[in-house]
């Protein structure tokens, strides 16, 4: 979970997501570092204006203030082009799943898994009024949408009524759930634990009240409890 007084990302729990962070750190050494040289050359020029005024060329000066900041842009395009690439990336997956957005509470099916008589393994998810702990609270569902770590999964996402979003930051995966489309998205974990998230998309009065709750564990876990869903 987050620390730091609730401020900051929640702890990485895929590639994507560790790499988001990595990238975010990143370009925040190289924000405050701009700072630092501007508020520098600030003070210069307040503390030395009989300097300054009589300065009218440096074709020295011009020539780094253009090279350098396009240096720094290209350090900071390009690990973020490849990161937004990596995000629409088709990855072999081992389990699909569909999720399909309602007011106001999300339902799951699970369309590689079907009992005998071909009942596809699927269920609702509400949202708990209280939760197991007070940092939980407005977050777990009833029923959590369980999935193996270390498999890639792929997600289905779409809406049955509003414009809803399936987001879940640890996972690095957010998706916008449309009425009448299909949009995918694909990931994997690479530890076990239980993931939050929350629509994110303005949908309404109890847009605020229909979490996301991920439980990843291990495959036999999983099938266990699938076969027990059917």
């Amino acid at each position: 979970m987050m620390s730091w007084s609730q401020v900051g990302f929640q702890d990485a729990a895929s590639p994507v997501m560790e790499e988001f962070l990595f990238f975010h750190d990143f370009a925040l050494v190289v924000l405050a570092f701009i700072l630092g040289l501007v508020g520098y050359m600030m003070v210069i020029a307040v503390t030395n204006r009989s300097v300054v005024t009589g300065l009218l060329e440096g074709q020295t000066l011009e020539a780094l203030w253009t090279a350098l900041p396009a240096l720094v842009l290209i350090q900071l395009a390009v690990p973020s082009l490849l990161l937004l690439y990596s995000l629409d990336e088709a990855t072999d997956s081992q389990v699909t799943l569909k999720a399909v957005g309602h007011q106001w509470y999300w339902s799951y099916e699970y369309a590689d898994f079907s009992s005998v008589s071909g009942e596809v393994a699927e269920f609702d998810a509400y949202m708990l009024p209280d939760g197991p702990s007070p940092s939980f609270r407005l977050l777990d569902t009833d029923n959590r949408t369980t999935l193996p770590w270390g498999c890639g999964v792929r997600v289905l996402v779409s809406s049955a009524d509003v414009l809803h979003a399936w987001a879940v930051p640890s996972l690095g995966v957010k998706v916008d759930a449309c009425p009448g489309r299909l949009n995918q998205v694909s990931f994997s974990s690479h530890r076990p634990g239980i993931f939050f998230g929350q629509c994110s998309e303005i949908c309404g009065a109890n847009h605020s009240f229909m979490p996301i709750c991920i439980e990843m564990v291990t495959g036999g876990d999983f099938l266990a409890w699938v076969s027990a869903l059917l």
